[in-house]
């Protein structure tokens, strides 16, 4: 089996238009590879629009969303497994900033971070989303945002285990989540976060968190 970082980082170089990821319970997810090596699109530029810096973009992939923001003139930075999709998000120039790290390492300006990004079904961080929430926290600073991408209201909201797949390969499985947009005030509010809006922009959904300063 192959790791799943080494077959991403293959796809990205390759623009794999044939990856998935596959849980374990059968389902297949497209992984659209291409869309994350392009630039932002319409619906990304909605979201990022009047988003306040710094910001944290938690696996931050080949850096469409930093390169955006850059061209705002907003401060980012990008933390990400791969070092591919990090090598990919800097070569993007235009000022984009990304490092090679887990969101659980420690990282650069904890506590201060105005804003974060957890987009292109990244909730499903670890396999654990509460505890994935509870890291960004302690990196916003009160009342910081946490943008968050999330399945649709019909969709089961678990853990479950995951891997990457290609025409050629399959990687080994890991530990994946997938969070509903009607299930995330349960999972939000325990670990201190406030729902203050949820959406859904071109078939996609969303939620605005706020860190709202009780302790988890």
């Amino acid at each position: 089996m192959t790791h799943p970082l080494a077959l991403y980082g293959d796809g990205l170089r390759e623009a794999q238009p044939a990856q998935r990821v596959r849980l374990s319970d059968g389902t297949q997810l497209p992984l659209p590879l291409r869309r994350y090596l392009g630039p932002a699109d319409e619906t990304d530029e909605q979201l990022l629009r009047g988003l306040r810096g710094p910001v944290l973009d938690v696996g931050c992939g080949p850096g469409r969303h930093l390169h955006a923001l850059a061209g705002r003139g907003v401060f980012a930075l990008g933390v990400d497994l791969s070092p591919v999709a990090v090598e990919v998000a800097l070569a993007r120039g235009g000022g984009a900033r990304a490092i090679v790290g887990s969101i659980f390492d420690e990282l650069p300006g904890g506590g201060t971070w105005q804003s974060a990004l957890l987009l292109d079904g990244n909730i499903g961080i670890g396999g654990v989303p509460a505890r994935l929430l509870a890291r960004i926290g302690t990196l916003l600073r009160d009342r910081g945002e946490l943008l968050v991408e999330l399945d649709a209201p019909h969709t089961a909201t678990i853990s479950t285990h995951a891997r990457i797949e290609s025409a050629k390969a399959s990687s080994s499985w890991f530990r994946w989540a997938r969070v509903s947009v009607g299930d995330i005030d349960q999972i939000a509010a325990p670990v201190g976060f406030d729902t203050a809006e949820r959406w859904s922009l071109d078939g996609r959904w969303f939620a605005r968190l706020v860190r709202s300063g009780r302790d988890a």
